[in-house]
């Protein structure tokens, strides 16, 4: 990075930021510190937790932990086994075999998890930030834990020039006070997760904004609602409500500031929600759930009151699944669609297009009368550039030549893909898998649209994927509309 450091208050910097996280969702060297601080099981778990998901990791180290007290007991244990606890963790494979090795390694050690970085590094899948995580909570002993965001942030604020995490953590152990090295690591990776992002970084609401450098930031552009040019329209798929809620889903609402916010895959009732989720403030909310419990589901915030809500296609076909939701209002319809998975080995894909056609033709009725948004998780990539790896998924579910070939029909039939309007590269996804860290090395899907009938093309102001909202392995897309 090419630029000279800076002199900041780090004790300022850090205990402000120990303040604000103090309600963020916790990094996982909190996690693993809460579960347990026997140094063998913190290096499984810190093991374990490399490029995953916090929870994801936590479920996984639980999982294991049942069965795994000891070095003995992990040696017990085939690497299939192994696989099989861990799954999915990022590299579970790999991990398994790091993990299937280790009781012999630990007997360079005497059967012992040895304290020190030097000593640790030596150990399979170990590298530097898991050594020091391993001395820092497994031994309660001053480390410097730094991992991408505490590399990124430093940077940002200048404490250092830097290239890579090794350098940094060089500068830090001569620069940063030792009061502070048991605990910068996890103030800083709540706060890189959920202030100071590596896209689009929320500097607007930073405590630390009129004093930090920002070097190399370009911060998320917050549109004040009295500067919009029409209603913000933002649909998500949430894939579980509830879960979405456990990872800031209500906080994340105030941060959209959406007119309506449509949402897919709630997978819950009205009546099993929190009041408080039910009923936000400021929004009138419309829920169809699927009659199989914990399953499908769409939903509607909206601060317009609507002059109907109707459900299903209104063909004599019940909605069983919960996937479609209709808002009408003045001068147009607000169809919010979850549009059924093609399914493994396609199983469901004919039921997925006699779905689509029913849709069309009821859209099409919608649009003799007014202008029609419809929005929604289509669960299919349209064209080649609307998926990371298009050779390798030409017959797998949501790129399939008869879903692409609907999409087809329904463009022609007069209807608009709002984000090809204005972006016409490829590159941008609205959903990831969960495995082999996809988001973070965005191989993605573009899956979900705003779209409206041709007679609406005018009123679209703009269309956008916010990719750097988390919380689901689907990321909101946006629409402002006249």
């Amino acid at each position: 990075m090419a630029h000279i450091e800076q002199t900041i208050d780090i004790d300022f910097f850090l205990t402000t930021l120990e303040n604000e996280v103090a309600s963020y969702k916790v990094p996982i060297v909190d996690l693993v510190e809460a579960q347990t601080k026997d140094p063998f099981k913190v290096l499984v778990a810190t093991i374990i937790s490399a490029r995953t998901k916090d929870e994801v990791t936590a479920k996984a180290c639980r999982r294991l932990f049942r069965k795994v007290n000891s070095p003995s007991d992990l040696a017990a244990l085939s690497v299939q086994e192994i696989e099989k606890l861990i799954y999915p963790v990022g590299f579970y494979r790999n991990k398994a075999r790091y993990l299937s090795v280790l009781p012999d390694a630990l007997g360079e050690f005497g059967g012992r998890v040895p304290d020190t970085v030097e000593e640790l590094v030596k150990l399979p899948g170990v590298g530097r930030k898991t050594a020091n995580l391993v001395v820092a909570v497994g031994f309660g002993k001053p480390a410097v834990c730094v991992d991408t965001h505490v590399h990124r942030i430093m940077n940002i604020w200048g404490y250092v020039n830097t290239r890579t995490p090794e350098q940094t953590e060089r500068i830090l152990r001569e620069k940063l006070p030792q009061k502070y090295w048991l605990k910068f690591n996890s103030i800083l990776v709540a706060f890189g997760q959920g202030t100071c992002r590596p896209v689009a970084p929320h500097c607007d609401r930073c405590p630390l904004e009129q004093r930090c450098p920002k070097i190399g930031v370009k911060p998320r552009k917050v549109m004040k609602h009295e500067e919009r040019q029409g209603l913000r329209m933002i649909s998500w798929n949430v894939n579980g409500l509830r879960a979405a809620v456990s990872k800031g889903f209500l906080e994340t609402v105030k941060e959209l500031d959406a007119d309506i916010l449509a949402l897919q895959e709630t997978r819950a009732r009205e009546e099993q929600l929190e009041e408080n989720v039910v009923n936000i403030p400021g929004y009138e909310s419309f829920f169809h759930s699927a009659e199989k419990k914990g399953y499908s589901g769409v939903a509607v915030y909206t601060r317009v009151h609507p002059v109907n809500v109707t459900t299903g296609m209104n063909d004599g076909t019940p909605d069983t699944e919960g996937r479609v939701i209709t808002l009408e209002f003045r001068d147009f319809f607000f169809v919010n669609v979850y549009f059924p998975n093609a399914g493994s080995r396609l199983v469901r894909l004919d039921y997925k297009l006699d779905f689509n056609s029913r849709l069309l033709k009821y859209l099409n009725g919608l649009r003799e009368k007014k202008g029609v948004v419809i929005c929604g998780d289509f669960n299919v990539a349209h064209r080649p550039i609307d998926l990371a790896n298009p050779e390798s998924n030409q017959n797998n579910a949501g790129f399939t030549p008869e879903e692409r070939a609907w999409m087809d029909r329904f463009l022609d039939a007069g209807f608009v893909d709002t984000f090809r309007m204005f972006h016409k590269e490829g590159g941008r996804y609205t959903w990831w898998s969960y495995r082999f860290n996809a988001r973070a090395r965005n191989i993605g899907w573009r899956i979900d649209y705003f779209c409206v009938d041709e007679k609406s093309r005018s009123r679209v102001v703009s269309a956008a994927i916010l990719d750097h909202v988390q919380g689901s392995d689907h990321c909101p897309v946006e629409l402002i509309f006249r």
